[in-house]
């Protein structure tokens, strides 16, 4: 630290003489280079700390006028070094404010003095003008920041083209089922970016777009913003399988999330941190517009904006100016296919549908349709030719599509689930069996081949294309159907680990619980596997069956002959051995043909209760079991409906039923009640038949709407 030196320094010969000249204050340099008056700088502080020092030396000289205001200088003088030795010589500590001595110019001057001392200090408060004006200062900072910031953000964001939707840097993917939710890919490419653009890119983490845009403001960072996801995972169906052909199956189609295929982005990901490894999925867009129609997206968007938005009548309008005036343009003609397809949703028309597949086998066939634009369009009308059920139709569409693109392996499992729709089993196997040939670790086709090897009761070949193709968590393996037949052939084969298959299945929100396995569910109603009497609430159809079960027995007898052929062997395929026929009167809410001309006191009885005869998802049957006859665990398709056994002809002993963890048997005349839903298993290890009369009634929650609407099983 340099000291202050002043430029004539007055010696102590000088103060002694009798006349001395006037002296004026010499100039100081202070701290920060800038000379000042000593007076000045000083001001009256110098009088305060010096002038009583050497008042009193002054007063015994009896000086003059002249030399009172020459010693009044002096004394000033020294107040000025008494100001130097507080700042210079440690009387107050400065180091710890040294590096803010600058900001703090509480006079203007543009130096520091003892003014903005006692500033640092808090001894005087700090000028209004200069908070001001550092405020002004700070805000236009902020106002230089933040467009760099929005530039940042913005390189993220592409052009909204059609079917594109701008990425939400605060959310990550989700994981689609079956996956860790982990599971992050890579981003998908704009339309019009080239390859070359992306190369040797490595994608950020859409969780962590936010912070690593503030890192590239500060530090500004080198590494390239995360690419524009282009657009977001459809919904694809997996319809419902033919109920002949597949026992037991779910309610409704299931709506999965397509996965996108998981896969490295370019660029040397050795460079990288660990944590960034991770990279989203390539989903490239479907590139919908020919050459031509670029030139008339503009147009083409202002349409499809229109559907969007739920305005499907003007979009129809829209469209179909747009396909008089460009007859060829394939866009065009399935834009006007969609928006007819979303106008028949509104209006509930069958016929508009009708008009909309027309439309989009017209855009199909058009010349210089894109590859993709093609797919789309014969892909949407196969769906809607399913939901309209002309399932035949679908199957004539999905073998297009499979001749235009043969190595599109899910155009093929489409197809084998077509072929499962129409019941024919034997196409569907052939179809999986290419597939698997060409892509044998394909979940989707693993999980249908399995699913159609046990339903021909090939049990232990069945087990582990189930087993895997549920473990590939690939889209359309999360099924409570496969969980469903995987338990059940494990279970068959004495295989315990079939409950870690229900626990799963449970866990995905499948089944109610590891007992209650139905797939045709209804939400909230009451679960139990035995119900009593008055739980039900049916207590006079219950007290019917009992005072004339005599009658109804008697009917039954009458017609166990095997010559008539009205007792038929049970064709679910839930027996391990043994012998069990039913002779069916109401089926899904209907008579069973002429079977009530058999028995027409029975049925007689039956006619005024709704809650049987109008069950839906029920039956009434006779059912009998031979000795020696063993039913599999097994659960019913239904929590909507409860299960009545009236005993008509019981052995003493051999005869049993477990529920759950619960075993008991039948009695003559005695009504057992027990939801189905529930895991069940029957022995007849008796001397004789065993007949029961079956009444499935709805479960007493459901209301009456809901038995009217729900569909039949």
């Amino acid at each position: 630290m340099e000291e202050t030196v002043l430029e004539k320094p007055i010696c102590e010969e000088a103060i002694l003489a009798e006349e001395i000249p006037e002296v004026k204050p010499a100039a100081m340099v202070n701290k920060n280079g800038v000379k000042a008056e000593a007076a000045t700088a000083s001001g009256g502080g110098g009088v305060a700390s010096g002038g009583v020092a050497s008042g009193g030396g002054g007063a015994a000289t009896g000086f003059s006028g002249t030399k009172i205001f020459t010693w009044f200088m002096v004394l000033a003088l020294l107040g000025v070094w008494s100001s130097v030795a507080v700042v210079w010589l440690d009387l107050v500590d400065y180091d710890n404010v040294i590096g803010k001595l600058s900001a703090y110019d509480a006079d203007g001057d543009g130096d520091f003095d003892v003014e903005d001392a006692k500033v640092l200090l808090g001894v005087k408060e700090r000028p209004v003008s200069l908070v001001q004006k550092e405020d002004k200062e700070e805000s236009a900072v902020e106002e230089q920041t933040e467009p760099i910031v929005e530039e940042v953000i913005q390189t993220t964001e592409g052009s909204e083209e059609e079917g594109q939707l701008p990425p939400n840097p605060s959310q990550e993917q989700q994981a689609p089922e079956g996956e860790s939710p982990d599971g992050v890919g890579t981003p998908a490419k704009s339309e019009d970016a080239t390859e070359e653009s992306f190369e040797g890119k490595l994608a950020v983490e859409a969780g962590s777009f936010e912070a690593e845009a503030a890192v590239q403001v500060e530090e500004k960072a080198e590494s390239e913003p995360e690419a524009n996801v282009e657009s977001v995972p459809e919904l694809e169906t997996v319809p419902e399988l033919k109920a002949e052909a597949v026992p037991e199956l779910k309610e409704e189609p299931v709506a999965v999330e397509k996965k996108t295929t998981q896969e490295d982005s370019e660029g040397n990901a050795e460079d990288q941190p660990e944590d960034m490894l991770k990279y989203k999925a390539k989903k490239k867009k479907p590139k919908l517009l020919n050459t031509f129609e670029k030139t008339i997206k503009t147009d083409i968007d202002a349409a499809e904006k229109l559907r969007k938005k739920g305005k499907v009548e003007e979009a129809v309008r829209a469209f179909d100016t747009l396909v008089q005036q460009y007859p060829q343009s394939p866009r065009c003609r399935y834009g006007k296919a969609l928006a007819e397809d979303d106008l028949a949703e509104k209006m509930r028309s069958n016929d508009m549908l009708q008009k909309a597949l027309s439309t989009y086998k017209e855009a199909s066939e058009l010349p210089n349709a894109t590859p993709d634009l093609i797919k789309a369009t014969l892909k949407k009308r196969a769906e809607r030719q399913q939901f309209l059920g002309r399932m035949r139709g679908a199957l004539a569409t999905l073998e297009k599509l499979v001749q235009i693109f043969p190595e599109d392996m899910a155009l093929k499992n489409d197809l084998g689930v077509a072929h499962l729709l129409i019941g024919d089993n034997k196409s569907a196997k052939r179809v999986y069996e290419e597939v698997l040939v060409i892509a044998p670790s394909n979940g989707f086709a693993k999980v249908h081949y399995g699913f159609i090897l046990k339903s021909e009761n090939k049990i232990a070949e069945s087990i582990p294309f189930l087993r895997d193709g549920l473990e590939s968590g690939d889209p359309g393996t999360d099924d409570g159907r496969f969980y469903f037949h995987l338990g059940d052939a494990l279970q068959r084969m004495g295989d315990d680990s079939a409950y870690k298959w229900y626990e799963r299945g449970h866990q995905r929100g499948h089944f109610a619980s590891v007992w209650q396995r139905s797939l045709y569910n209804v939400d909230g109603i009451k679960a139990q596997p035995w119900w009593t009497p008055k739980d039900t609430g049916y207590m006079d159809l219950i007290k019917t069956l009992e005072r004339n079960w005599r009658t109804i027995r008697d009917e039954a007898l009458s017609v166990m002959d095997k010559t008539t052929g009205l007792f038929v062997p049970e064709e679910e395929n839930l027996r391990e051995k043994g012998e069990w026929g039913q002779f069916t009167l109401w089926q899904q809410g209907k008579k069973a043909g002429e079977s009530c001309h058999s028995v027409p006191k029975t049925c007689g009885l039956l006619e005024r209760y709704p809650e049987a005869t109008g069950c839906k998802r029920g039956q009434i049957k006779f059912s009998v079991m031979q000795p020696g006859t063993h039913v599999w665990p097994h659960t019913g398709p239904t929590n909507c409906r409860l299960r009545m056994h009236l005993g008509l002809v019981i052995p003493k002993t051999g005869c049993k039923i477990r529920c759950t963890n619960d075993t008991r048997a039948w009695e003559e005349g005695k009504v057992l009640i027990f939801d189905d839903s529930f895991e069940h298993e029957v022995w007849q290890d008796a001397d004789s038949y065993r007949l029961i009369f079956i009444v499935d009634v709805w479960h007493p929650e459901l209301t009456q709407y809901q038995r009217q609407t729900l569909s039949p099983i």
